[in-house]
């Protein structure tokens, strides 16, 4: 009963104060998916132009991904041994954005690979450290402010394809190239703006009036490395992680042959298929918040395994309703289910594991699910040529099944949840 009376009281946290600093890091975030999330309906376009196969296509997602995998975890690293976070979100959306630029003026395949690449490694920033810096501002509400922070992504994969689709079918004239050159300019701005902002905010919650400021020594490079097999060895970590690697991979594989299915099974032009990546997004955008409230009071896990059930359901019954209308709207339920987990799982980890290596933490999260959402796209282009785009789904609904298997065996012993 103490504890519960002492965590909804809490002064430390900042509950009754505008979360200002919340929204900068959520649109931040936004803009950070803003840019794959055009390219997708641009790859369509690509392929047509450079004459590329299903599986080149999807060989162009899996070296960001693959970057993304190998720097993530010394992304987290290094995060966990700099105190500057403002300047390492700054640099990670400056990062993401100057590549994509680039590939606007190359028709050479190679070039669309490494900037994939460059885009990955600069991507692996962002998460280590948005992620724990938000978890610790906010200790008491992490699953809603992860929620939050979540939304933000939705809303730039949400948004990103329907602008793209409304400015390719509005302007005869503009050319996928002329959109990649238009998408530099926000990041750039949001960027200065980050750097502005986040350099006069501390990580820690305000204290108790007249309590000691409890704010952790910041750890040298050498302790964070020392403590990294202590961390490996966090079971919660390792189930949690290769969960979200099995669910990265459903959803890239989505966000990338989705976008192929609409244009070329169904004959959508660019707006309708912006529309249909729109709708899938603007679900989970919705789902988010529900889910991360409910996990922080009813708990993690529930919240999870409900969700990977119905995006296993929902995927399955996509298959059936292939080439009618009913497919879009399983599109939007899906993506009701797939995005109101992703807030809850990092929530969960940063529970389970020390609160100054969260960075690392996560940096170890994405670097594996990274792994799944390289694959993910390259096994699908496979798929694809091989058996058509439809026989992708039922491959994703087999990789979200086993999503749900790893954190159906979880050990129980889950962290300390919030409420």
């Amino acid at each position: 009963m103490t504890a519960v009376v002492s965590a909804s009281e809490d002064k430390s946290t900042p509950t009754g104060r505008p979360m200002l600093e919340v929204w900068i890091i959520t649109i931040g975030h936004a803009l950070t998916h803003w840019y794959p999330a055009t390219f997708y309906i641009l790859l369509p376009l690509i392929g047509v132009e450079l004459g590329l196969s299903y599986g080149q296509i999807g060989m162009i997602l899996t070296a960001q991904y693959a970057a993304g995998a190998i720097s993530n975890l010394p992304g987290g690293i290094l995060v966990d041994s700099m105190s500057r976070k403002g300047l390492l979100m700054a640099a990670s959306l400056f990062w993401i954005g100057v590549p994509y630029f680039l590939m606007g003026f190359s028709d050479a395949y190679w070039v669309l690979l490494t900037c994939s690449a460059l885009i990955g490694v600069g991507n692996n920033l962002w998460h280590p450290t948005a992620i724990p810096w938000l978890g610790r501002r906010y200790p008491e509400r992490k699953g809603l402010v992860m929620a939050y922070h979540g939304m933000g992504g939705n809303v730039g994969d949400a948004l990103a394809p329907l602008a793209a689709g409304a400015l390719l079918t509005t302007f005869a004239w503009m050319t996928w190239r002329d959109v990649v050159f238009l998408n530099i300019a926000p990041g750039l701005i949001m960027a200065v703006a980050i750097l502005w902002y986040l350099g006069k905010i501390t990580t820690e919650a305000k204290p108790v009036d007249g309590a000691a400021k409890q704010r952790p020594q910041q750890k040298s490079l050498r302790e964070v490395l020392s403590a990294l097999p202590a961390l490996f060895r966090n079971k919660t970590l390792v189930f949690l992680s290769c969960s979200s690697a099995f669910r990265s991979m459903t959803q890239n594989g989505i966000m990338a042959f989705l976008p192929l299915y609409l244009a070329k099974e169904l004959g959508y032009n660019p707006l309708w298929v912006g529309l249909s990546m729109f709708l899938l997004q603007a679900a989970g955008f919705i789902a988010a918040p529900i889910a991360g409230h409910m996990s922080d009071r009813l708990g993690r896990r529930n919240v999870i395994m409900s969700s990977m059930i119905m995006t296993g359901l929902v995927l399955a019954m996509m298959f059936f309703a292939g080439g009618t209308p009913l497919f879009v709207m399983f599109v939007a339920l899906l993506g009701f289910f797939l995005f109101a987990i992703r807030p809850v799982l990092q929530a969960w980890l940063l529970d389970a594991t020390p609160r100054d290596m969260g960075g690392s933490a996560i940096g170890a999260m994405f670097g594996i699910q990274a792994v799944g959402s390289a694959i993910g796209p390259f096994v699908c282009g496979m798929i694809a040529d091989k058996w058509g785009l439809l026989a992708t789904f039922w491959f994703l609904s087999f990789t979200i099944i086993i999503a749900n298997l790893l954190v159906f065996f979880m050990p129980k012993a889950e962290g300390k949840a919030a409420a």
